[in-house]
């Protein structure tokens, strides 16, 4: 079996999660999502986990099976925690500095970069230049 499809998905308090058929809905606080999975998967809820099982061990279903897993624990990640990406400057003279809500980024070039967040975004500035946006 998948080792990916057999872990179940918990769910955390705040979070639900509406399955109907081969439609799956989840809502948290940092918004919503949908997906649509193969009708051949069984996905169930119970106990505040998610199991997804598969009909057979054919090749197809055995691909189905993590991948469906793990798109529904993405989504309740997604949901929960959002999307952060951590961005690590290594190497002699490679800073950044935040300017109010601005990033700049020194990185070799004769002029520092200068990145204004798009809406919805944010940058953070960490210790040893690491960028978390």
């Amino acid at each position: 079996m998948s080792r990916v499809g057999q872990l179940p998905v918990e769910i955390p308090s705040g979070v639900e999660i509406n399955i109907k058929e081969s439609h799956i809905k989840v809502k948290g606080p940092k918004g919503e999502m949908e997906y649509t999975f193969s009708p051949d998967l069984q996905i169930a809820f119970q106990d505040g986990e998610v199991t997804v099982n598969r009909p057979s061990d054919a090749r197809d279903m055995r691909s189905l099976h993590g991948t469906t897993r793990a798109l529904i624990q993405n989504m309740v990640t997604g949901v929960t925690d959002g999307f952060q990406k951590e961005l690590q400057l290594v190497g002699v003279g490679y800073r950044a500095n935040m300017e109010g809500s601005n990033l700049v980024l020194n990185v070799g070039y004769s002029h520092p970069v200068t990145i204004e967040p798009p809406s919805g975004i944010s940058f953070e500035v960490g210790e040893r230049n690491q960028v978390i946006f």
